[in-house]
């Protein structure tokens, strides 16, 4: 069955980050919608690659997704400067939506402030911030609690589809 991803997404993402998952996710048969503070706008990764932003942050709501994505890079700390993308990632965490947070991705989820006793991991310079966070940090390649996938770099994308894909199935 298609589902609806919601990726949010801005300017210095860690490219293979969004383009590996979500080609992954698109040939499973799922949509992929890129959302940034407005629509129409190109973003540019870390490495050049760009995306054109389907929708706003201001005219979605997380009850018309099925899933979150959140690519690494800065991306995840130019986002949480705007509170609407941690309230949006909070409506996911809430109700058990599939989430995936891939590196720098899970700083978004920090400030859902439902991580208490949550499994996760993330890249090693934000590991303090999680486990402020009240999260139990593994250091390994994808970490799946409940609904939440998360791993920590590049290297661990093929275990992060993997394991997102399988969510995606139930």
């Amino acid at each position: 069955m298609s589902k609806k991803i919601a990726a949010i997404v801005t300017d210095l993402f860690e490219d293979v980050e969004y383009t590996e998952p979500a080609k992954a996710f698109k040939e499973a048969g799922h949509k992929v919608i890129t959302i940034d503070k407005q629509a129409g706008k190109q973003v540019t990764g870390k490495k050049g690659e760009t995306i054109t932003i389907d929708k706003g942050i201001g005219e979605v709501n997380p009850a018309d997704f099925d899933a979150l994505l959140i690519p690494g890079g800065f991306s995840p700390d130019l986002l949480r400067a705007d509170d609407r993308f941690g309230e949006f990632a909070k409506a996911f965490v809430q109700e058990g939506k599939p989430v995936f947070a891939i590196c720098h991705g899970p700083q978004v989820l920090i400030d859902t402030d439902l991580l208490k006793g949550v499994d996760m991991t993330g890249y090693k310079s934000i590991r303090n911030d999680l486990k402020n966070a009240g999260v139990n940090y593994k250091d390994e390649e994808v970490v799946v609690s409940k609904n939440i996938v998360t791993s920590r770099t590049p290297d661990d994308i093929p275990a992060f589809n993997r394991e997102s894909l399988k969510l995606l199935a139930k």
